[in-house]
């Protein structure tokens, strides 16, 4: 709208190589990981960095000490989000460390935990999602998953907490209270390159 036009670099790291990492605990590694591609893109001239899966997240506090760059950290803007919208209770869809951890202990809020068997299910849900292998219905099951998470155990909203989900629903047609943590992070991405 302002007419200008972002500079990006874009490092694209293996999921299949930091979702174990996350899913192991090893969070030095994986921010070691990380690093590497962020310190290529600062290399190139970037000045500011963003990560845009949430999973990754899991080791800003082991990330942030390596950093040449400032880092627009998703789960803080979400955070940001969430108090401006003056909600008290969510729950998670995302994978199995996301969800688990109730986004890694950084929510402002009360974060409803699933049952395992329902945890399970989201992370492969999900996964089917960011394989290309998500099926009308496995998405109808996540929509009566999050009814239940509003009904049983008082959610007011889901967080939309794996990216990829936005491909397959969002605020407007996910059928119930949402929030998408793509959006929030590209929004927040949006404003500092305006700044």
């Amino acid at each position: 709208a302002q007419g200008r036009v972002a500079r990006m670099l874009i490092a694209h790291a293996d999921v299949d190589h930091g979702r174990p990492l996350a899913e192991a605990g090893k969070l030095d590694e994986l921010a070691r990981y990380l690093n590497d591609f962020i310190d290529a893109t600062a290399a190139g001239g970037a000045e500011m960095a963003a990560i845009v899966a949430v999973t990754p997240h899991i080791c800003t506090a082991q990330l942030l000490p390596l950093l040449r760059i400032p880092l627009i950290d998703m789960v803080a803007a979400v955070a940001d989000e969430i108090r401006a919208r003056g909600l008290r209770r969510v729950a998670l869809f995302g994978t199995r460390s996301t969800v688990a951890s109730r986004m890694f202990g950084r929510l402002p809020v009360d974060v409803v935990m699933p049952k395992p068997d329902e945890i399970d299910f989201i992370n492969n849900a999900y996964l089917d999602v960011v394989y290309d292998r998500s099926t009308p219905a496995g998405i109808d099951r996540l929509r009566e998953l999050a009814r239940t998470l509003m009904a049983r155990d008082g959610a007011e909203a889901v967080l939309l907490a794996g990216t990829d989900l936005s491909m397959v629903m969002n605020e407007d047609n996910a059928g119930f209270p949402t929030l998408d943590c793509a959006g929030v992070h590209i929004a927040a991405i949006t404003r500092r390159l305006l700044d």
